[in-house]
């Protein structure tokens, strides 16, 4: 357990400062989260990055030496690091201070957030692709001795090689669980569709509000925190719009800047609810001041799991904190076709549902019907599958106004009226 950190943010030659600050700050609120106290923060401009630790070796000397200023137990790196730089930045700080990048701490607050049987075997095979290069650094305390005329390898590299396969064993012990789940998952989806009814995603950037608009909009109780990634596992709900139609949304993971590859190949299964989704709602932060490097990393992973020709609603949330005016317009500016809402206080809500009844309209016929009494079975599942505006019951049967799926328009041909 470690519990005061020093950060560093190191700004590469084809990189800006301000990047570098933005990320920095960002790194500080994902530390946060696992409760570790920040000491101190660094920020460093390099002109080459240097193989053996990133900087040179006197720069590293003089982070070492404020680390053990500051007493921090552990220093953590924005950059990713290899292998090779973690265990040379330990071997700097003489083994008493840990060294981790900014996946570690993305994978440590997963393993922290993760609840169902899936997202704890996704966060378990990240955890050890991620940990498999870096095993040797637990047997660096033992060394190799030559003797005779060939190499003997001494108890350490018996052990490492050992730990290595059991851990490749872990890695195809979990792929095979998760497979399972994922069929699991897919049968689920398969049943849902049996009675087809419009799908959306709510995706976006971590702690966007993703949770507070599906509870919103469905009436639930989704557990929805100002944290990171307080959501990892798809969470769906029926959404009961003013039109009467019927329409599931799903809230999903959040998104994060520099997110892990393997994190991505990992939780492409929580994610493929976006990727089968009708549409989706992509979630912004009015008020974050990276706001359009938030909406580039989410397209961007959207594209990425194979999303991107998705039809996408872009809100912007949070609006009854915003104190500048001015940055509404600017957005309403470049982004014409963005709403803006608050799914705290229900500002704009009426135009997001009238623009996701929208969507699904284009895919339906509205039409009038005249439907007997013994054919109610057929209003039930209008209902049901469709959108209904209007219902009045007649003597000759039921009068409806309402949106026919094309699926259900051979069913409702018969009782159609001009």
């Amino acid at each position: 357990m470690v519990e005061r950190a020093m950060l560093i943010g190191i700004t590469l030659p084809e990189e800006q400062a301000s990047n570098t600050r933005s990320l920095l700050d960002e790194l500080r609120e994902l530390v946060g989260t696992l409760g570790i106290e920040i000491k101190h923060e660094r920020m460093i401009a390099i002109r080459k990055p240097q193989a053996k630790l990133l900087v040179g070796t006197g720069k590293a000397d003089e982070l070492v030496k404020e680390a053990q200023k500051y007493d921090c137990d552990v220093i953590v790196f924005d950059n990713e690091l290899t292998p090779a730089q973690q265990r040379n930045w330990e071997e700097a700080a003489g083994g008493k201070i840990l060294v981790i990048d900014r996946q570690e701490v993305i994978l440590d607050i997963f393993g922290k957030r993760a609840q169902t049987k899936e997202a704890v075997l996704q966060v378990e095979l990240a955890r050890l692709e991620y940990n498999l290069p870096r095993l040797k650094s637990a047997w660096s305390h033992l060394s190799r001795q030559r003797g005779g005329g060939a190499i003997q390898r001494d108890a350490g590299e018996t052990q490492l090689e050992l730990d290595q396969r059991m851990v490749r064993t872990q890695i195809s012990r979990v792929k095979i669980q998760l497979r399972d789940v994922i069929q699991h998952r897919g049968t689920q989806r398969k049943k849902r569709m049996t009675v087809p009814v419009p799908t959306c995603a709510i995706v976006g950037y971590t702690n966007a509000g993703k949770s507070s608009l599906i509870n919103k909009l469905c009436h639930s109780d989704i557990l929805a925190e100002d944290k990171l990634f307080a959501t990892l596992d798809p969470t769906s709900r029926r959404c009961p719009l003013p039109s009467g139609q019927a329409l599931v949304i799903t809230d999903t993971v959040g998104f994060v800047r520099n997110l892990p590859h393997r994190l991505v190949n990992a939780f492409k299964a929580t994610l493929e609810e976006a990727i089968v989704s009708n549409f989706l709602i992509h979630l912004l932060d009015v008020g974050s001041p990276e706001i359009d490097a938030h909406a580039r990393t989410t397209l961007e992973l959207l594209n990425e799991l194979g999303a991107k020709d998705k039809k996408i609603i872009t809100v912007f949330n949070k609006v009854d904190a915003l104190w500048e005016k001015s940055a509404k317009q600017d957005l309403s500016i470049r982004f014409p076709d963005a709403l803006f809402i608050s799914a705290r206080t229900g500002e704009g809500i009426q135009q997001l549902q009238d623009k996701m009844e929208e969507i699904i309209e284009a895919n339906c016929e509205q039409v009038r019907l005249l439907i007997p009494h013994e054919r109610y079975d057929l209003v039930a599942r209008l209902h049901r599958e469709g959108g209904v505006r209007k219902e009045e019951a007649t003597d000759d049967g039921f009068y409806l106004l309402g949106s026919v799926p094309d699926r259900l328009l051979p069913l409702m041909q018969p009782f159609i009226i001009s």
